[in-house]
Formats: structure tokens, C-alpha cells, sequence
């Protein structure tokens, strides 16, 4: 210990009792409410489990954040927190000091341990970890479930011991101890032991989902069950989900139903992200009709639409307060030009970012939209990147685009002029119209910044760029 950095007190305290460590369980019963935090982080350092598990035993804060003190897992320690939380279980009535009712494993709850070991200044109630005044007339309650909060990550084809230890304990007491995972993300993992983990899960308490792992269309429709079990789910981003040429069509539109049914029983989704839906191309509309309630963001990427699908989009009355709508990737050249148009038209008076990267549209589709696009008057980020663009289309584009005061970051592709024949991307020829592009948007009178790609990029193919990238070309006009 250094004279510079003195222990405070309170650490002294901990350390001193931890030297005995039955004098310190035995003293749990007199300790100040304020000793308790700094206690249990000495305990855990040393793991100490038998104080540990006393410790969960009397806990006088209604949650223990517990994971924000295990930046990599200890099942030595878990298994102290669930051996005292045992002990919990086993009582019939409310222990006088422990107010233990949720045990929360995310990687949250720093701060409540900073202020305990003097690092914050934060008070109980900007924490929400007041401590509850004993109270003789709670002593007799019957406890309700206690709720354990985790963030899962299915991510193996097997659990790690932590994971598989805390489930085993959790289905052991399925009624007495509510699982909530708030936000869950599957990757590599069969169905089948993805379905036997969530079935100890409360599913109601799921607010948002990823996959991100390839799926076949049957898979999708064998986890669509426990996706309508999800009724507060708000984010669903579901990525590569793959028709098998082996099935039926009709095998294949019964999937799809068992999917998009689901929705039906989503009431609160805000955000739908679905990337490479080869499903959906000529059914979207069985989808929107299943929306229950109205989209802040919808992004339906790198797959095939028809035109017919766009239009049922159109109408769709759920899409009418988007904020952010992304169909980068979905070729629309073939289109009517007055399709996007009569979409973009819907979603005007409150999209905020849109996403037309490699869409293949064409300058008259791009020109068919250019006047409802002035309209989006609270547009600050918008995409036509992977697209082909003359310049003269491109000044239209920046003209139309000058009255938008939050429109903030534009990435258009380098002009087609920027190009050889043969399709290589000429740099003295693009800086030639950088300089073009500056002097228009000078006089537009308006300062702002654009960034160019190339499209496709020689050395990355057809990836887009953004400032850190080689072929990026900054355009900003100073005031």
C-alpha cells in the first residue's frame, strides 16, 4: 500500500474480516448495510466461496450485479452465489435483512460497485440499488420468484461449463426462479439444443434476437414457435435464411406461413432486419400483413423482391413512421420507375436514414424519386452507393438534396464518367470531377460533405467505402 493511494476504511474493514472467515459470516448478521458491497467484492477477489454464499444469504439489496464483477466467468464462484441462493430457496418465509430478488449476471452494474469501492460519487437512487429499510411487517411474505438476468450468446455447438452449470441449476427450479434474457444472439448451434435452452428461458422477457448463422427455411419454421412466444420482442434480425431445393413448393409456403404467423403475436416489435430472406421473394406481403404494430426500421437486404412486393410494401400501414428503411441489395432495375416513388411518398414525413446501395437503379428511377426525396425533411443519412450515376444525374441528385438541413452523410458512387470502357476507375479523371462536384455545391450555397466509392471498387470488388478506404474522395465546400 502505497502512502500516495491509503486504503480507504471501508476496504481495511473487508480485508480485516476476511482474515477470519467465520468471524465475518458470523458478524453478517449486525454488519452495516454500507459494509456489505465492499465485503462481497473482497470475497470474490479472494474467492472466499464460504462467505460468498453467506453473503447471497443476507444480501440487503434488492439486486446483485453480479456480472459486472466477472469479466471472464468463474464457476467456482457461480456456484457460491447459487449454493446461498439455495439456502433462499429452501425458506418458506422472507429472511429479516437478505431483500435478494434479482441476481443479474450481465455485464452491467459497474457503477454500483465503483461507488461502493469509492471510485464514483453516484448516490443509491441514480443507481436504482437503494438499499430497503427492514421492515418487521416483511418478514412473514411468502418470496415471489426470484429473477436471474443473463445476455446468452448461443454461439457453440456445445455450452461452456459456466452456461451448462446454470442451466442444469435453473431447470431444477423452474418454479421458484424466473430466467430473463433481454437480448439473445444465436449463432452455430442445432435447433434442437437451442430449443432445449430456451424452454428454461422466459421467452416473454426476449426484447431482441439475432441470428446470425445460416439457416434453412425448415429450421426457421421449427424455431417459429418459440419466436411467437417473444410478445415484447422489439429488435428480430434474422440473416441467410436458405430455401432447400429438395423440398416441395408446397412444403416450402407452409414454412413460410409457420414464420410469418408469428408476427401476429409480436406487439411491441420496433426494428425488423431480415438479410438474405431468399423466402420472401413474391410472399412479403404475407408478412406485412402479419405486422401488429407500426415499424421504426425495417431493413430487407441482399435478396430478390419482385415488384409486386414492393408495391404491398407500399401500402402497408405499419411502414407509414419508418425511420430508417435499408434495401441495399435488392436489384430493382426491372421496376417500374413509379414503385419507389409512391414507397419513398409513405415514409417522407419521418425517415431519417435510407439505404439504396447495389439496388442497380437506373438514373430514370433515381429521377422518377428525386422530388419526393426533397420532401424527407428529416433525412440525415442516405446511400446510393454500387449504383451507376452519371454526373448530370448526380447534379440533379445534389440539387434536389440542398434543402435538407439534416442531411449529414451522403455516399453516392463515383461518377460513370470516372470510368474506362473497360470499366477501370480512372483517379485523375474522378478528381477532375470532385472538383466539378465542389464547385456545383458552391453554388447550391449550402456547405456539406459527400463521400464517393468506386463501384465496384478494383481491389475490394463490390464492398463499399467509407472515409478510412483508398478510394474515397471527400468533397467539402468551407463556409
Amino acid at each position: 500500500m502505497s502512502v500516495q493511494n491509503p486504503l480507504r476504511l471501508q476496504n481495511l474493514a473487508g480485508k480485516s474480516l476476511l482474515t477470519d472467515e467465520a468471524l465475518a459470516i458470523s458478524a453478517l448478521e449486525y454488519l452495516p448495510i454500507e459494509l456489505f458491497p465492499q465485503l462481497f467484492m473482497e470475497a470474490f477477489c479472494g474467492r472466499h466461496r464460504k462467505t460468498l454464499k453467506a453473503l447471497v444469504q443476507a444480501w440487503p439489496f434488492v439486486r446483485l450485479p453480479l456480472g459486472g464483477l466477472m469479466q471472464t466467468p468463474h464457476l467456482g464462484t457461480l456456484q457460491a452465489v447459487l449454493d446461498g441462493l439455495d439456502v433462499l430457496l429452501a425458506q418458506k418465509d422472507q429472511p429479516r435483512r437478505c431483500k435478494l430478488r434479482v441476481l443479474d449476471l450481465r455485464n452491467t452494474g459497474q457503477s454500483f460497485w465503483s461507488m461502493w469501492s469509492g471510485a464514483s460519487t453516484h448516490g443509491f437512487s441514480s443507481l436504482g440499488m437503494a438499499p430497503v429499510a427492514e421492515q418487521s411487517s416483511r418478514t412473514h411474505q411468502p418470496l415471489a420468484p426470484l429473477k436471474i438476468y443473463i445476455e446468452l450468446c448461443l454461439k457453440k455447438r456445445t455450452l461452456d461449463n459456466f452456461l451448462t452449470y446454470l442451466l442444469r441449476w435453473m431447470e431444477q427450479r423452474k418454479a421458484s426462479i424466473h430466467l430473463c434474457c433481454k437480448k439473445l444472439t444465436i449463432f452455430a448451434m442445432p435447433v434442437e439444443n437451442i430449443t432445449k435452452v430456451l424452454n428454461i428461458v422466459q421467452l416473454d422477457c426476449v426484447q431482441e434476437l439475432q441470428v446470425n448463422w445460416i439457416w434453412h427455411l425448415s429450421t426457421l419454421a421449427k424455431f417459429a414457435p418459440l419466436l411467437g412466444q417473444m410478445s415484447n420482442m422489439q429488435r428480430l434480425h434474422l440473416s441467410r435464411i436458405h430455401m432447400s431445393a429438395l423440398e416441395k413448393q408446397e412444403q416450402q409456403e407452409q414454412q413460410v406461413v409457420q414464420f410469418t404467423s408469428q408476427f401476429l403475436k409480436l406487439h411491441h416489435l420496433q426494428d425488423l432486419c431480415l438479410d438474405s430472406p431468399s423466402f420472401l421473394e413474391g410472399c412479403l406481403d404475407q408478412m406485412l400483413r402479419c405486422l401488429m404494430t407500426p415499424l421504426d426500421h425495417l431493413a430487407i437486404t441482399n435478396c430478390r423482391l419482385t415488384e409486386s412486393d414492393l408495391t404491398h410494401l407500399s401500402q402497408c400501414p405499419n411502414i407509414r413512421q419508418l425511420k430508417g428503411l435499408d434495401l441495399s441489395g435488392v436489384t430493382m432495375t426491372d421496376f417500374s420507375p413509379e414503385i419507389l416513388h409512391i414507397l419513398l411518398e409513405q415514409v417522407a414525413a419521418t425517415l431519417q436514414e435510407l439505404n439504396l446501395e447495389q439496388c442497380r437503379i437506373t438514373e430514370s428511377q433515381l429521377e422518377s424519386i428525386l422530388p419526393v426525396l426533397s420532401c424527407c425533411s428529416q433525412l440525415t443519412t442516405f446511400s446510393l452507393c454500387g449504383n451507376v450515376l452519371s454526373m448530370a444525374v448526380m447534379e440533379k441528385l445534389l440539387s434536389h438534396t440542398t434543402g435538407l438541413i439534416n442531411l449529414s452523410e451522403e455516399f453516392y458512387p463515383a461518377p460513370q464518367e470516372s470510368y474506362s470502357p473497360h470499366g477501370a476507375l480512372h483517379l485523375g479523371r474522378l478528381a477532375q470531377l470532385q472538383d466539378k462536384l465542389i464547385e456545383i455545391m458552391r453554388d447550391l450555397g449550402r456547405p456539406r460533405a459527400i463521400w464517393l466509392s468506386s463501384s465496384p471498387c478494383p481491389r475490394w470488388g463490390n464492398k463499399t467505402f467509407y472515409p478510412e478506404d483508398p478510394f474515397l474522395c471527400h468533397c467539402y465546400m468551407s463556409a
